[in-house]
């Protein structure tokens, strides 16, 4: 049978580099370098955190765990704010033949490396599941819902366009990272998401890796949580402006406008405990959002 009719070879992994990008979370990144010292994949493992400008001793913790991690180096990213700068700073400095992202403030499960490794050798991209029991309390979950990332690929329903994950467990081929220009620094939010969308339409795969799993954190506060959200309002609209001529569908007026109405209407709901969070982080979508068609001189509520 010759290499045509068997279909491709795997891409052979043999070194993994680990990116964690980190601003004044000396709170728990102590925790996720815990964590990855406990992976048990059997090749090589470099992990790189890339301080953005930490004025809390970051830096110091992470090199603090370096006799836990032999691979472990700490690097200076801190030129340019943002997760977007620190993660490329890392990328640049990897010697991975993957690089894995993972967020300071998360933690992986047991066994990561392992769920992401067997769909990277098959796939340029792949996306880890999302856990929220483990790191939120109850108020924290119902803010923000269930997961969007942890039965599949987040789906992008405003307007529909294509599949997306985020960054905290996303692992891709370090040469197709290269080949994509990294991420784009101009997104202080979404930088995952428009590096997925690059990558899909540059004709390679992004696919979910079920047995991969990183427990993820939710702002602890609500006011931490309206500003997460007000961000993400802004940059979906920036995100909008940029692929509206790459075949992203036109968002019309009124639906937006109705959207915006019925938060209004729903207000009341800050007199309500078990719904005053939920409210408040809509609020500051909405916000975003508006804030973002002012900024970007467009409309898409």
């Amino acid at each position: 049978m010759t290499e045509d009719e068997a279909g491709p070879s795997p891409f052979a992994i043999e070194r993994v580099s680990v990116i964690i990008p980190c601003l004044n979370a000396a709170a728990t990144l102590g925790a996720q370098l815990e964590a990855l010292s406990r992976q048990t994949w059997q090749g090589d493992i470099e992990v790189l955190v890339a301080d953005n400008g930490s004025t809390d001793g970051s830096a110091e913790l992470a090199e603090s765990r370096r006799d836990r991690l032999p691979g472990l180096r700490s690097l200076h990213a801190a030129n340019r704010k943002g997760p977007a700068h620190a993660r490329n700073v890392a990328a640049a400095a990897a010697t991975g033949d993957v690089l894995l992202f993972c967020d300071a403030d998360d933690e992986v499960a047991e066994g990561w490396i392992d769920g992401l490794v067997p769909e990277l050798e098959r796939h340029e991209a792949a996306a880890s599941r999302h856990e929220i029991e483990r790191l939120n309390g109850e108020q924290a979950r119902r803010l923000h819902g269930d997961p969007a990332q942890q039965y599949g690929l987040c789906s992008y329903t405003n307007p529909p366009f294509l599949d997306h994950a985020g960054g905290c467990g996303l692992g891709i081929r370090r040469h197709v990272f290269e080949c994509l220009g990294g991420f784009d620094e101009e997104y202080v939010a979404l930088e995952d998401t428009d590096l997925c969308w690059r990558l899909q339409l540059g004709g390679y795969s992004l696919v979910f890796a079920p047995e991969a799993i990183v427990h993820v954190r939710f702002p602890a506060t609500l006011a931490d949580a309206f500003r997460q959200a007000a961000r993400y309002g802004r940059y979906n609209v920036y995100i909008y402006t940029r692929y509206r001529t790459r075949g992203m569908p036109r968002l019309r007026a009124l639906p937006g406008l109705l959207r915006l109405g019925s938060l209004l209407l729903r207000s009341p709901q800050l007199l309500s405990r078990s719904a005053r969070g939920r409210w408040i982080w809509l609020a500051g979508w909405r916000l975003g959002r508006l804030w973002g068609c002012l900024r970007y001189l467009t409309f898409a509520l």
